[in-house]
């Protein structure tokens, strides 16, 4: 069976457009494909084709034993990728929101990133955990986190956020083949973005993505914020303003290698986050900055949830409270004319 795409095509055909889910679903497919070991297991991932979809026709394709459905458990189940791992394989782990992360919390801070040295590098875990993050989809409080800086900080535990239909794909394959635990983040509210997709693509481990050139201010972002950011950008350059975007992809490690030629070019930093900025990735990136005695023309402005609130389930009240293109822009406008 071929696993079919929103555009019909199948996942044997060339594909250079495709949505943001659907590039998901491929890289599952292909990596499953190619290496036996790899198994998808989560809340609803088999029958169902997954909450938000990105596992239909995995099932029919790979059966029951590599496409799991399992208990509303996330730390059992996380659990037993990481025994899983430990035997083999290569387990994927679909997380339905990112809010429920710290619900296997022993699992993912104290057991996963933990074996590679407790072993004295005798023994990996290979796992991949998905989750699937972000607001805009009213959805409340308690399915609305991104998540993405709650775990930054763990040695052995790798974290990327794919802010595109190209980066789902590639980072996902990155993630799947790595040799330690890694949780990706995806954002709901990209599924039905379509982008380009180079397929075959693998993601370079830890480099970020310039996803747009520019000369008088550097706009960094993750997730939705990128697509938000690059929106930013267009208004921007209507006004004859001249902005970089760059998709962080990677939050540990963090490639501030690409960051730092970006500013040396631009001297102005605006850091959008769909999250609380302190203790986030935008927070690590200006205090490396400040500590290597980076060279700014401007203080950098830090855009992320305009209150340290809760993600409201009331639309107007979500929306006042997440970045949009038109607060991004503002404050990269700031930085350039005053």
């Amino acid at each position: 069976m071929s696993i079919k795409t929103d555009s019909g095509l199948s996942s044997s055909t060339s594909v250079s457009e495709m949505t943001y889910r659907d590039a998901v679903t491929l890289a599952l497919d292909e990596e499953m494909a190619s290496d036996p070991s790899v198994v998808l297991l989560g809340e609803d991932v088999a029958s169902d084709g997954g909450v938000f979809k990105t596992s239909a026709g995995l099932l029919d394709k790979y059966g029951p034993e590599r496409v799991i459905n399992t208990p509303i458990c996330e730390n059992g189940f996380t659990g037993v990728a990481l025994g899983m791992a430990l035997t083999g394989m290569r387990p994927v782990v679909e997380f339905m929101f990112a809010d429920f992360l710290p619900t296997a919390g022993d699992a993912i801070v104290n057991q996963l990133p933990k074996y590679r040295f407790m072993s004295g590098g005798q023994c990996s875990a290979p796992v991949t955990i998905r989750a699937s993050s972000g607001g805009s989809g009213r959805f409340g409080t308690q399915h609305s986190a991104t998540g993405e800086s709650w775990f930054i900080g763990l040695p052995g535990l790798r974290v990327c956020a794919a802010g595109s239909p190209a980066a789902a794909y590639s980072l996902l394959r990155a993630a799947i083949r790595h040799p330690n635990p890694v949780l990706m983040h995806e954002h709901k509210a990209l599924y039905v973005k379509k982008g380009p997709v180079r397929r075959g693509d693998i993601a370079e481990f830890g480099r970020a993505e310039v996803v747009r050139d520019g000369a008088e201010v550097t706009i960094v972002g993750t997730l939705l914020m990128v697509d938000r950011a690059s929106q930013a950008a267009e208004l921007l350059a209507a006004e004859g303003i001249s902005a970089e975007v760059i998709d962080l992809r990677w939050l540990n490690p963090i490639d501030m290698a690409t960051v730092r030629r970006s500013i040396e070019k631009t001297g102005r930093l605006v850091i959008v986050e769909e999250q609380v900025h302190a203790g986030g990735w935008g927070s690590a990136i200006i205090s490396a900055l400040a500590q290597e005695g980076a060279t700014l023309r401007r203080p950098p402005a830090a855009v992320s949830l305009s209150a340290a609130i809760p993600i409201p389930y009331s639309p107007s009240l979500e929306d006042a409270l997440i970045p949009s293109s038109d607060r991004i822009a503002a404050a990269a406008r700031a930085l350039v004319v005053s």
